[in-house]
């Protein structure tokens, strides 16, 4: 018997495939490579995702500290209300709870790749391309609020 997470042969390429759960775990899943705007929204989403697991308004209050100290932020309370804004839809509008690392952790959680990768997209501005990510984490028929969300947080 083959064990589950052994390469797979893909029968039309006859080269080997890692399975899916290999393939999640090799792929790299860290803060680096993204811009300090992206690393600052991370933050805010996870302290304000720790204050909805917790109900710590102290959550709250640290997310409002952190934005007034990042460098390059101009208007602190728009943008942890805009990340508040945009974990608020997502917790709305997908089936089961997001997964959030402590704010200083430098990598990610499966869901928190996810964001990045929206908030990376978002600011490329690229017509049509976040919509169809975003279709991707929460699906159709939630896409217009989340889109409204991260396109809100992204050019704060």
């Amino acid at each position: 018997m083959q064990d589950a997470c052994d390469s797979l042969a893909v029968p039309d390429a006859g080269r080997s495939q890692l399975c899916p759960l290999q393939a999640a775990l090799a792929a790299p899943r860290s803060v680096e490579g993204y811009d300090d705007f992206c690393r600052i929204a991370l933050s805010l989403c996870r302290f304000i995702g720790a204050a909805y697991a917790t109900g710590a308004s102290d959550c709250w209050e640290a997310a409002y500290r952190f934005a007034d100290e990042a460098p390059g932020v101009a208007d602190s309370p728009l943008l942890v209300a805009r990340a508040a804004a945009l974990v608020r839809v997502l917790r709305s509008r997908r089936p089961c709870e997001l997964c959030f690392m402590p704010p200083s952790c430098r990598r990610l959680s499966k869901d928190e790749a996810e964001l990045m990768r929206l908030l990376a997209v978002a600011r490329r501005k690229q017509p049509g391309e976040l919509e169809s990510v975003v279709c991707q984490f929460v699906g159709n028929e939630n896409e217009i609020a989340t889109t409204r969300a991260v396109n809100a947080l992204a050019f704060c």
